[in-house]
């Protein structure tokens, strides 16, 4: 399980060692992709839900509706917020990760049942 978005302001101490600020990935520009991988991220399969908003960290007035809530591809667990700070920032995203999703034509793939609940028990033990 690798976390996609591993920022401080996202993720709880527990998860482990951030890669630091969201601030440090903000970008000026957006991948030409951007709006195919935003699509990816919001299309992930839920294992962790959690009702309610989430304030933009980064500062503006937008709220997150359900943001706290987590998705995954199989191998990558992200924030379902994730998709605003890509679309709304351009935040850089690892291109380990960039490169699957392209390799998938940026459909998120089939992930059977039984890792989907391996998945949200490890994101229990982290949250």
């Amino acid at each position: 399980m690798k976390i996609l978005g591993f920022y401080e302001e996202l993720w709880s101490a527990r998860a482990g060692t951030p890669l630091g600020s969201i601030k440090n990935f903000v970008r000026s520009t957006a991948a030409p992709d951007e709006e195919k991988v935003m699509n990816y991220l919001a299309n992930g399969h839920e294992i962790f839900s959690v009702m309610g908003v989430e304030k933009d960290v980064l500062g503006s007035d937008y709220r997150i509706l359900g943001g706290h809530s987590v998705k995954t591809d199989g191998e990558w667990i992200w924030r379902d917020g994730l998709w605003f700070y890509l679309i709304e920032y351009h935040i850089g995203l690892p291109e380990e990760f960039l490169e699957k999703v392209r390799a998938y034509n940026y459909e998120v793939p089939f992930v059977p049942e039984s890792l989907l609940d391996e998945l949200a028990d490890k994101v229990v033990d982290i949250w």
